[in-house]
């Protein structure tokens, strides 16, 4: 190890994606990341060809294990932010009861308890801090409930609604066995359920069902072939398999789609319940007891993912001080209202009054859209993403450029800034829609895309606002976020800006993933400002 790396914290960054968490370390100057640990393939590339000399691992549980520690050796700092989606209605509503994206939460738990730093930062969703993402207990939480006094309550997963109810079909979902002897292969299911979301959308349905029509019959023969009138299940797969022929087999209207609908609907229904019953046992959920009073629920044990973390890192045998809650990016520097959660640790031993770092921007100087971007303006976008990766020459920056356009624009070669192809029908989205407005501002006959134009989100064809902070950057690609001025969707450089990456920080991988790095990323001006309020603290200086 170096001199100048002595001189230095450690960091380990767990769950890394592109590297902004690192990099907004790095750039206190104050740390030196000896390990990061991510498994997407294209933000791994992201990662090494700007953290260099640094030994990415593939799997987060590697972290773990004795001989990846012996390697790593002291870390000072682990950083992080684990996905983490919660038991939300919207996972319900994707047919999932569990959300496997939490269990990386534990496991960043369990890193820090195992490679024991000074200090640790856990970056994530505003929402983490509420009662909405919970834990579902398992069987192997229980010793780590009793050990730490986890708090819990009791919550229900629904199954199956009450309309689709029948005798014995509580001891099914009891039954893996039983379970999988009824369970679609998941092509099948997907063939038909890629139609059902589309019932209240007549146009879209039967085109659904045009396009599907091979697949839908071949499922269609499989239902019908294994018929036991005295099997619910079976009697309901039969009849949708009926109702598909049937409507292949006469003239394809409008209505004859809805009635097909309604013929396929029992069977859907069981199928996710399977599922849902499928991943409890799998998954070894806790169920006390499963009732069908107003449908089937299981009836289950959770705990906050909030007091999960705090019990067992504020546990007196693991020794740490924590202080959480919501941080703005734009209180920071940053150009975009991003509210993150943060959550930072410290070992009692340090200080045992850590606070949050505050920021020294407000409503009277934050940083706006036209501060990170309005000197690329006239700079035209690659459609290819080859073009991209090999970048442009930059001319000198305009004599009005921002401080913040100043700082980020750090390269004479700008790489990454490509954007989608304007089609002639988002084209004249884009001209019919105004600074700060979006999809919903669209007259009715350019709304014709999408399935539920009512429901469409807000940040959906935004075009932003030059004066003022952007809202959160996500993956723009997929949302059609529009420049401010151009007709045109934003570039992968504008959005990485958005997030405080400079221009020397280049994005690998294709489109959409270098899309979805950026959107993903902690932006380095906000991790930045953490890391400076984090060595005060290593430094012996509570603040």
């Amino acid at each position: 190890m170096s001199s100048d790396a002595e001189s230095k914290f450690s960091v380990v960054d767990l769950f890394s994606g592109a590297g902004g968490f690192s990099y907004g370390f790095l750039q206190t100057g104050r740390f030196y990341i000896k390990a990061a640990f991510e498994n997407n393939l294209n933000a791994q590339k992201t990662y090494r060809r700007n953290h260099r000399n640094v030994e990415i691992y593939n799997d987060v549980g590697d972290a773990l294990s004795d001989e990846i520690q012996a390697k790593i050796g002291k870390v000072d700092v682990v950083i992080g932010g684990p996905p983490c989606q919660g038991f939300s209605n919207a996972n319900r509503q994707k047919n999932h009861a569990i959300s496997q994206n939490n269990s990386l939460v534990k496991k960043y738990v369990q890193v820090v308890l195992h490679l024991n730093p000074m200090a640790f930062v856990m970056e994530n969703v505003s929402m983490l801090q509420s009662e909405v993402h919970r834990f579902y207990v398992d069987e192997t939480d229980l010793e780590t409930i009793s050990k730490y006094g986890i708090k819990t309550s009791s919550s229900e997963i629904p199954l199956l609604d009450a309309d689709f109810l029948f005798p014995g079909v509580d001891d099914i979902a009891k039954d893996i066995t039983r379970i999988s002897e009824y369970l679609w292969k998941e092509d099948d299911y997907l063939s038909l359920n890629v139609v059902f979301k589309t019932r209240n959308n007549p146009k879209k349905l039967c085109a659904s069902l045009t396009k599907h029509k091979k697949r839908l019959l071949v499922l269609a023969n499989k239902l019908i072939a294994f018929l036991d009138e005295n099997d619910p299940v079976l009697i309901n797969d039969y009849s949708a398999g009926i109702a598909i022929k049937k409507y292949f087999s006469a003239v394809e209207t409008d209505k004859a789609a809805r009635e097909l609908c309604a013929s396929i609907m029992p069977a859907i229904m069981m199928q996710r319940m399977f599922s849902k019953a499928k991943e409890i046992l799998d998954n070894h959920i806790k169920v006390e007891r499963y009732s069908s009073e107003n449908g089937l629920v299981a009836h289950v044990t959770s705990m906050t993912v909030i007091d999960y973390i705090k019990s067992i890192l504020e546990a007196s045998s693991n020794g740490y001080s924590i202080t959480s809650g919501v941080l703005s990016a734009t209180d920071f520097g940053a150009p975009q209202k991003r509210m993150r959660f943060v959550l930072i640790g410290i070992k009692s031993s340090i200080c045992d009054d850590v606070k949050l770092p505050t920021g020294t921007f407000t409503d009277a100087n934050y940083r706006t859209v036209e501060d990170a971007i309005k000197d690329l303006e006239e700079i035209e976008t690659a459609t290819e993403l080859s073009d991209g990766d090999n970048g442009f020459e930059l001319p000198d920056a305009p004599k009005d450029i921002s401080e913040l356009g100043r700082l980020l624009r750090d390269s004479k070669n700008l790489c990454n800034h490509v954007s989608t192809a304007t089609t002639p029908e988002a084209l004249e989205r884009f001209m019919a829609i105004r600074q700060g407005e979006n999809f919903h501002s669209l007259p009715s006959e350019l709304k014709t895309t999408y399935f539920d134009a009512e429901r469409t989100q807000n940040t959906i064809y935004l075009r932003l606002k030059y004066d003022e902070p952007s809202g959160t950057v996500v993956n723009v690609r997929k949302s059609m976020w529009i420049h401010p001025v151009k007709n045109r969707a934003l570039s992968i450089r504008e959005a990485a800006r958005l997030q405080t990456f400079p221009d020397s920080f280049v994005f690998c991988g294709n489109k959409n993933s270098q899309y979805q790095q950026v959107g993903n990323a902690v932006p380095p001006m906000l991790a930045r400002a953490v890391a400076d309020h984090i060595y005060k603290y290593l430094d012996g200086v509570c603040s």
